[in-house]
C-alpha cells in the first residue's frame, strides 16, 4: 500500500484526483496519470462497499494513495474502508475537538484507538501480511478532517491540535455556504478564511487541503500554504468534456 502520510506531514505538494462517480475506471485512470492520491467520495458519491473494494484495487494499479471520504464521522464506516485498504480517511463535517478526537481514535488500533482487528481482510494481505500491517497501520495512516462550517472554524485551534490529525481540508461550498458567502471563493473574506485554515494548520503541524472548484485558483491557494490540493472531479470532467462536445457538434445542427 502506498502511504503517503509522511510525505504530507513534511509539507510536500500532493496534488490529488477527486472521484464521486463510483466508477473503478475513473480512479484507475487518474491512479496511472499519476495523482499522488485519489479520492472516492462515499459522502456524495453513490458507491458502497462492495464499488469501493474495486476501486481501490484499481487505484493500486497506478501506484497513488487511496483515500475514502465516508460518508460520516461514524467507528464503523471507517473501519470497513480502512480494511479494504484505505490508506487514509477524509471526515465530513468535523466540528469540535470531541468529533476530531473520535476521527483519530476510529483510524487507530487499540490501545491508541477504537479501530476493530482482524487478520483477514484485504489491507492485511487477507491475514498474509497482518503483523507488518498491523505494526504500521497506526503510524502510517492519514487522518483529513474536513472544515466546512461556522462551528468548525469557531473551534479550529483544538481541532488542529488533535494528535491523529493530519489535514485540515477546506469543503469550499459547505464553508462559503454555512459563511453565508455561497459560491464566492475570490471574495477576499473568503480568502481571509482560507488563510487562517492555513495558518492555524501550520502552527499545529498539520497540512492544509482543499477541493477547488477550479485549477485556476491551485496557484493562489498554494501562495496562503495549502498543500493537499485536488482540483475538480471526475464527475464534473466528465460533463464539461460532454458539453464542450456537444457544443461543438450543435455548431452543425
Amino acid at each position: 500500500m502506498n502511504f503517503i502520510r509522511e510525505r504530507v506531514l513534511n509539507g510536500e505538494f500532493m496534488a490529488g484526483a477527486w472521484c464521486n462517480l463510483g466508477s473503478s475506471i475513473t480512479v484507475e485512470m487518474a491512479s496511472m496519470m499519476g495523482y499522488d492520491w485519489v479520492l472516492v467520495d462515499q459522502e456524495h458519491g453513490p458507491g458502497d462497499n462492495m464499488n469501493l473494494l474495486g476501486q481501490v484495487q484499481a487505484i493500486s494499479v497506478g501506484g497513488a494513495a487511496p483515500l475514502v471520504r465516508i460518508a460520516w464521522n461514524e467507528m464503523p464506516r471507517f473501519k470497513r474502508a480502512l480494511d479494504i485498504g484505505a490508506a487514509g480517511i477524509m471526515v465530513p463535517y468535523v466540528q469540535s475537538k470531541a468529533e476530531a478526537e473520535l476521527a483519530a481514535a476510529s483510524m487507530r488500533y487499540p490501545p491508541a484507538g477504537i479501530r476493530g482487528v482482524a487478520s483477514s481482510p484485504r489491507a492485511a494481505g487477507y491475514g498474509g501480511k497482518f503483523e507488518k500491517y498491523h505494526a504500521k497501520a497506526n503510524d502510517n495512516l492519514l487522518t483529513i478532517v474536513q472544515v466546512e462550517t461556522f462551528q468548525t472554524m469557531k473551534n479550529l485551534d483544538e481541532i488542529a491540535l488533535v494528535t491523529g490529525v493530519d489535514v485540515l481540508f477546506v469543503g469550499p461550498l459547505d464553508l462559503s455556504i454555512s459563511l453565508n458567502m455561497p459560491g464566492r471563493f475570490q471574495d477576499p473574506q473568503f480568502i481571509k478564511v482560507l488563510k487562517t485554515v492555513a495558518q492555524t494548520a501550520k502552527k499545529a503541524g498539520k497540512a492544509a487541503g482543499i477541493l477547488l472548484p477550479d485549477p485556476g485558483l491551485i496557484d493562489k491557494v498554494h501562495g496562503l500554504g495549502y498543500t493537499f490540493v485536488a482540483a475538480g472531479a471526475d464527475g464534473g470532467m466528465v460533463m464539461a468534456g460532454l458539453k464542450q462536445s456537444l457544443d461543438e457538434l450543435q455548431n452543425y445542427k
